[in-house]
């Protein structure tokens, strides 16, 4: 059916066809498209993937007081795993109290028990992880080892690369040592003395520096290279 269009000018205009319009409005889609292109605009149909988000872990936990009502300790610093380095948190650890040899023993206790101990909910958060997995115990020195010796319950070279980067260098800058470690296992070979680099923690997955195995028979921590 022909529709009319009635105006108050000089007479009727002719009849407009229906599909007149969306003539008209494919004509305009097909002008911005041009504009578009002509601005540097280039339309695709394939998603374009721009790479994850930014992390949000700045692998800094919050500042709060480690030590509260509900978890009271000594306070201490632990390198955790973060953002593929190593990083430290301050912890409260449980040492028990006492004086002697065996405070070195103690201390260093304490802070293997934080290592394997899983982070906290703000330390996930910020991006922290352990790599030391239990159970590992500390023992004293045995007659012969070097003074200062740590032995752990199993070979420091057969603990992952992290792992040991973490004993490392929490045990380096504690009270358990005086800055150089010495670990042994529980067999008889030697004590080694391992040293924690800048490069240790910026990839602990490497091979953790030692300066080699300590004899026996020396008598001192002095290590007779490798």
């Amino acid at each position: 059916m022909t529709r009319w269009r009635v105006t108050t000018g000089s007479g009727t205009r002719r009849p407009r066809r229906p599909g007149a319009a969306a003539s008209g409005r494919l004509a305009g889609v097909l002008v911005l498209t041009a504009l578009a292109a002509g601005c540097g605009i280039r339309t695709t149909s394939v998603p374009v993937d721009a790479g994850p988000a930014p992390s949000r872990k700045p692998c800094e936990v919050s500042g709060k007081d480690v030590i509260t009502q509900a978890r009271p300790g000594v306070p201490v610093r632990i390198y955790l795993a973060c953002s593929s380095g190593l990083a430290s948190v301050e912890r409260a650890a449980q040492i028990q109290q006492g004086k002697g040899p065996d405070d070195r023993v103690r201390i260093a206790q304490g802070l293997l028990d934080e290592l394997q101990a899983q982070p906290s909910a703000d330390e996930r958060e910020a991006g922290f992880a352990t790599a030391v997995r239990g159970p590992l115990v500390i023992s004293a020195s045995r007659d012969g080892d070097p003074v200062g010796t740590l032995r752990l319950s199993r070979q420091p070279e057969d603990l992952p690369a992290t792992a040991l980067a973490q004993i490392v260098c929490t045990f380096a800058e504690s009270e358990a040592t005086d800055g150089q470690v010495v670990l042994g296992g529980p067999g008889d070979y030697p004590p080694h003395v391992y040293g924690c680099t800048p490069a240790t923690k910026a990839k602990p997955d490497g091979p953790v520096p030692t300066l080699g195995p300590v004899p026996a028979s020396s008598g001192s921590a002095s290590p007779s290279g490798s």
